[in-house]
């Protein structure tokens, strides 16, 4: 199993980052382990995602739940058996002098036995990884 949590203050406002984290569809853009998200479905609030991740070599496609609830929070979870857990939330709290504090925390344990060493291994330092890619690709959307 990996637990993580990384938090950044960023110059924008809740609503905008919320927009681009949301925006899944995107991530293979920014993201170096991800290689293809589509949304297969809309259900109001709800979207559930096809995506494919991978470190090195190593593939993994699996599905996912994304709840949205605007603009303060987005809850991630799988719905295929690929993990044993997948939970991931993003948390936007907007702070008194007009910028947000943005955390991404998540649990995550993957079935398959090297996947899930690997994955251990290199999520805390991803989850670092994923959150300076997340501020670059703001900066380069909202200025």
């Amino acid at each position: 199993m990996a637990q993580f949590e990384v938090t950044r203050i960023l110059p924008y406002a809740a609503e905008q980052l919320f927009e681009v984290a949301a925006d899944v569809e995107r991530y293979p853009e920014f993201l170096q382990w991800w290689h293809a998200a589509t949304i297969r479905r809309r259900d109001g609030e709800t979207y559930y995602t096809d995506q494919v991740v991978g470190i090195g070599p190593i593939r993994q496609r699996f599905a996912t739940k994304t709840t949205l609830m605007r603009p303060k929070e987005i809850a991630v979870t799988s719905i295929d058996s690929a993990f044993d857990a997948f939970d991931l939330t993003w948390r936007f709290t907007p702070q008194p002098d007009g910028r947000c504090a943005v955390s991404l925390s998540g649990e995550v344990t993957v079935r398959a036995p090297l996947l899930s060493r690997l994955l251990s291994r290199t999520l805390a330092d991803g989850a670092s990884g994923i959150m300076a890619a997340f501020e670059t690709r703001a900066r380069s959307l909202l200025g």
